[in-house]
């Protein structure tokens, strides 16, 4: 198996509300880092995962948490189908540390 670099780990940001609610949680607690959601590669743990993270934005993680979330049944109609399975994790920043922007270039 061939080693995974750090773009091919991360695929995406998650932002939905949950994840911007995460974010504003720590702006109201001081004492607490980011969060910050990514989608990653399902093969990815979460050292790997931290060391990406901390290469691509420049920022200090302080823990990662990952849950792997199966695929829905989807029906359109008569046709039924899946949505696919995909792998999430939560990446939590140090109190003090830069923050990632993902809306700004």
């Amino acid at each position: 198996m061939s080693q995974l670099t750090a773009w091919e780990i991360l695929r995406r940001p998650r932002l939905t509300e949950k994840s911007t609610r995460l974010r504003e949680e720590a702006a109201r607690w001081k004492k607490r880092g980011e969060t910050f959601v990514f989608e990653v590669d399902t093969r990815a743990n979460k050292i790997q995962v931290r060391r990406a993270v901390e290469q691509v934005f420049g920022v200090e993680v302080a823990h990662v948490r990952t849950v792997n979330v199966r695929g829905k049944k989807r029906r359109y109609g008569r046709s039924l189908g899946y949505r696919s399975s995909f792998k999430k994790a939560y990446v939590t920043l140090k109190p003090g540390s830069k923050t990632i922007d993902f809306l700004e270039g």
